[in-house]
């Protein structure tokens, strides 16, 4: 199995397709790479494209200690790509994984070729929150009704599940899930997004109950250039519901920033 070692040691389980510019694609909070299987053959038709376990999840290892954060999850994502012998790549992260994504503009700008954050936000210290309303829906147990907050219908939940399918035979231990919220409760990218200078498009669904769209725009003035593009009537999983527009979105953005134009 392929596996990239992090600073620490942690084994990172990644996967690679198709060839042409790197493309590393970021899951977001407690998912793995499987999150990306509808899409990311959308991609590997032009681009190399690197998907990964982060640590804490799938078959990666699950460290208890130390804390888990987006700038340390940026450090691995960059052992990802010194292991596969690339200087650069394109980043594509969503929600957390656009977090992570922030910061390998941030911290690791020489990196980074175009960057694309999906339903990210800059950190709930200066971010706009989540209703009380929606944490007691992503609280309980209905899973059907938890997703009603990540979709805006249910018909295209028969293939997302399928997708998912073998991401159970990994399940994440209760630690880890709690290690990954507070690296994502804990982020906050504010002060430092002007240094980003990669060409950068923030993606948002108009309807995210889980990260509302006002932090898309807050992402989009805060960094340098910043493109903005907004889905309408999307939620937090816009990029699976609303695939065929965000790919044609997406695929546009990265041929206008080729690594070696």
């Amino acid at each position: 199995m392929p596996f990239a070692l992090a600073q620490d040691g942690v084994r990172l389980y990644y996967e690679v397709s198709g060839a042409g510019e790197p493309l590393l694609m970021i899951a977001g909070q407690a998912s793995d790479h499987h999150i990306w299987n509808l899409i990311r053959g959308d991609f590997s038709r032009h681009y190399q494209v690197i998907v990964f376990d982060q640590r804490g999840t799938g078959q990666s290892d699950k460290p208890e200690g130390p804390p888990y954060s987006t700038p340390g999850f940026a450090l691995d994502a960059v052992s990802i790509l010194k292991h596969l012998g690339l200087s650069r790549a394109h980043v594509y992260g969503i929600s957390m994984g656009g977090a992570v994504g922030q910061w390998l503009g941030i911290d690791h700008a020489e990196r980074v070729g175009a960057l694309v954050l999906g339903c990210s936000s800059p950190g709930i210290a200066h971010g706009v929150r989540r209703s009380a309303e929606v944490e007691e829906l992503l609280a309980q147990p209905d899973q059907l009704k938890v997703m009603d907050a990540f979709f805006s219908s249910r018909r295209a939940l028969p293939r997302f599940f399928l997708s998912m399918r073998e991401s159970g035979k990994y399940p994440m231990p209760k630690y880890a899930e709690q290690l990954h919220a507070r690296a994502s409760k804990e982020h906050d990218s504010w002060e430092r997004l002007p240094e980003i200078k990669a060409p950068t498009l923030v993606i948002h669904g108009t309807d995210d109950q889980v990260a509302p769209v006002a932090n898309a725009h807050l992402l989009a003035e805060r960094i340098p250039g910043a493109e903005l593009y907004l889905v309408r009537g999307g939620r937090h999983m816009f990029f699976i519901e609303f695939r065929s527009e965000m790919d044609r979105i997406v695929n546009e953005f990265l041929a206008r920033h080729r690594l070696h134009d």
